[in-house]
């Protein structure tokens, strides 16, 4: 992880958690696994920033990201993102500079469907955590009385 100068834990604290109150950079080439912007690398309370690479002809399983939402940016490749409306599969591709909302408990999966080039995506979560919670199927998520549900429509 870079940093600007001044940025690590205070002197003589002893503590290894980056300060949270100055900019920090993150190099392409120090990403922590997925992981750029969180806890563990820069400090970041409520918010994690990663880069994701789906090689060509890959599906992620099906799933959702619990309270979480995920804000996604297409760097490269046309990936398709999947999500059930109550009727039917909705399949919405994507390609270079595309924007994507999956809010929060909406089961969806990823799609690479390209033979030949992979799919790099930079995704926002506000979470800490990297939940994710896989589904044996795809499914409308319903709300009730203002909270969601993960039922299935039939």
């Amino acid at each position: 992880m870079t940093t600007h100068e001044g940025s690590g834990p205070a002197p003589g604290s002893g503590a290894r958690t980056p300060v949270n109150n100055r900019v920090h950079r993150v190099g392409s080439g120090d990403l922590d696994g997925f992981a750029a912007i969180s806890g563990g690398t820069v400090g970041s309370k409520r918010l994690w920033m990663g880069l994701v690479e789906n090689p060509p002809l890959s599906s992620t399983d099906n799933h959702h990201h619990g309270d979480s939402e995920a804000g996604i940016y297409v760097v490269s490749g046309h990936p398709v993102f999947v999500f059930h409306d109550g009727t039917q599969e909705v399949r919405l591709p994507g390609g270079p500079g595309d924007f994507f909302l999956v809010p929060p408990f909406v089961p969806h999966r990823e799609e690479n469907p390209d033979p030949n080039e992979p799919a790099v995506v930079v995704i926002a979560r506000t979470t800490q955590e990297p939940v994710k919670v896989s589904v044996p199927a795809l499914y409308r998520l319903e709300e009730t009385a203002g909270t969601p549900s993960n039922r299935s429509t039939p």
